[in-house]
């Protein structure tokens, strides 16, 4: 019998995501303060398009996360050890292959980046040395998409934060030793992630060692099922397009702001933290309801799925409200201590109320996000976000000509609303899921 889905069990999950998410601008921060300290702006730059360039192009692996989180929390709900530990060794083997494939393709794949984002001379050559370095931990930073999504999957978020802690902290040290101690200038830098990269992979697989006790890991014939690679192929390919998709609304979003000039596109990235603060915040409750859905769903547990959802969601719902709160109230403070320039703070202040509706009109799309990503219903996001990315565009025609930057920040909450409100209508048929018969292990 399952363990009751209470308050405590859903903190127990969340917490060590929101700590582990902490950490990520954290170390940002130290990589650009590192190279500041050299004296020149050329590595500054050089280290952030390096960073950006391959961060997007692993972000695309990105799928493997919640994929692997989906078809391990059904499998685990529905009693099917060995297809737990598969999963694992089949989200590992395209890990790897996906690394290996971008070490292959790394100089057309930098040769696109510079093509698309030109810099100067000294800033390219700096980046190339940065990215020639790093591109060779790629198989182990994709692995940890997948090990993080085992993990989430069985509610081991306290692994997860381990991992993230000992990947950044590692980093973060390293970077300091390397570029400060040993001089090593913006290579330093990749060498310091190189490392803590394939560190937190190694950190992650000691962590998942349950799973290789277990033989099915390596039995090849389930590894390699026609049937279940299919499935999770499928799975990942639909996580992917819908990835992409919301990721064009976001790069649109900058893209569009620029035609306003600089000082709104400077407001524009400032106010934009204040959605990833609230992304950080909701993806360890949002997490909680890919763990709890996706073994309920395994069970065939209709009360347990809901219970899970609602009592996630109740949490989600909290912390945007009172995010929401604390940028009405401090939202100016903020938006101060992100930026010194006057007409940069009095542009972002006159948008703030966006902001502060932007955590209330987002909080379904997150929550939802989350329940459909543990029952593995990718079909349905893959087509919800398609209706909401046409929504957006239609969004942007009709609003921006005539309220300008007010109304592309109206459009991308209108994104937000639709991806909400079209998976709600979606999930009453997720449950009907959970009275359907189980598959065979």
């Amino acid at each position: 019998m399952a363990d009751p889905i209470t308050h405590r069990r859903v903190l127990k999950i969340a917490l060590p995501i929101v700590l582990s998410n902490a950490t990520v601008p954290l170390l940002s921060a130290v990589d650009t303060g590192v190279v500041g300290q050299l004296g020149e702006a050329a590595p500054i730059g050089a280290v952030a398009i390096g960073g950006i360039t391959l961060t997007a192009i692993y972000w695309m692996f990105g799928f493997l996360r919640m994929g692997t989180t989906g078809l391990t929390a059904n499998a685990l709900g529905a009693g099917q050890a060995g297809e737990v530990a598969a999963l694992l060794t089949r989200a590992l083997l395209i890990a790897m292959a996906g690394g290996l494939a971008l070490i292959l393709l790394q100089w057309p794949i930098f040769g696109a980046a510079f093509a698309l984002s030109p810099a100067s001379a000294e800033v390219e050559e700096l980046s190339r040395q940065y990215m020639s370095i790093r591109i060779w931990s790629a198989p182990g930073a994709i692995a940890v998409f997948g090990l993080t999504g085992w993990l989430i999957a069985q509610e081991r978020t306290g692994a997860v934060l381990v991992i993230q802690l000992v990947m950044n902290g590692l980093n973060m040290a390293l970077d300091v030793l390397f570029v400060l101690g040993f001089d090593w200038g913006v290579p330093g830098v990749a060498v310091a992630t190189f490392i803590a990269e394939w560190a937190g992979c190694l950190v992650g697989l000691w962590l998942c060692r349950a799973a290789f006790r277990v033989p099915a890991w390596r039995d090849w014939d389930r590894v390699f099922d026609r049937v279940r690679l299919v499935r999770m192929a499928v799975v990942n390919r639909d996580i992917l397009i819908r990835s992409l998709l919301l990721e064009i609304i976001l790069v649109s979003f900058v893209y569009f702001g620029s035609d306003f000039g600089d000082v709104q596109l400077a407001a524009n990235q400032v106010l934009t933290q204040f959605t990833f603060i609230t992304a950080y915040a909701m993806d360890g409750f949002a997490f909680a309801a890919e763990a709890f859905v996706g073994q309920s769903l395994g069970r065939r547990d209709r009360a347990g799925l809901r219970r899970g959802a609602v009592m996630s969601s109740i949490w989600g719902v909290a912390i945007c409200v009172v995010l929401a709160l604390v940028f009405l109230l401090a939202g100016g403070l903020i938006i101060d201590l992100m930026t010194k320039a006057p007409e940069v703070r009095l542009a972002a202040r006159e948008y703030l109320p966006w902001m502060v509706a932007a955590p209330l009109v987002g909080c379904a799309s997150w929550m939802f996000d989350g329940i459909f990503i543990g029952a593995a219903r990718s079909r349905d996001m893959r087509n919800m976000m398609a209706v909401s990315f046409v929504i957006y565009c239609a969004a942007i025609w009709a609003l921006v000509p005539i309220y300008g930057n007010h109304g592309l920040w109206m459009a991308l909450l209108i994104s937000f609303a639709a991806r909400g409100i079209t998976l709600a209508l979606r999930y009453p048929s997720l449950e009907a899921d959970a009275d359907s018969p189980a598959e065979a292990a």
